[in-house]
């Protein structure tokens, strides 16, 4: 999951007149870096919005280009929802 992506959500929330808001979202700081397919759409559906992305068939096409660069996938959760699903771990390359 995302910090700075989930601190994003509220701040459009808030911004678009929700009440969700409590917090000061105004420190720049704490919003930083890429953010993989896989957490953001973990992180929308565990917020209940719906993306209409198929999380099965986005883990497939992350393991299948994990596999063809040979590394690891960046995002925790297709780490651990394809250990889960038992696919095999890429080999990092030393």
């Amino acid at each position: 999951m995302s910090r700075s992506v989930y601190l994003c959500l509220i701040w459009l929330l808030c911004t678009l007149g929700m009440t969700a808001c409590g917090r000061d979202l105004t420190n720049q700081a704490m919003l930083a870096g890429n953010v993989a397919t896989e957490d953001l759409v973990y992180l929308l559906s565990g917020l209940g919005i719906e993306h209409g992305v198929d999380m099965d068939r986005l883990l497939d096409a992350s393991h299948f280009i994990s596999q063809a660069l040979g590394r690891q996938p960046h995002s925790r959760v297709a780490r651990a929802m394809l250990a889960k699903r038992g696919d095999q771990a890429v080999a990092v390359a030393a």
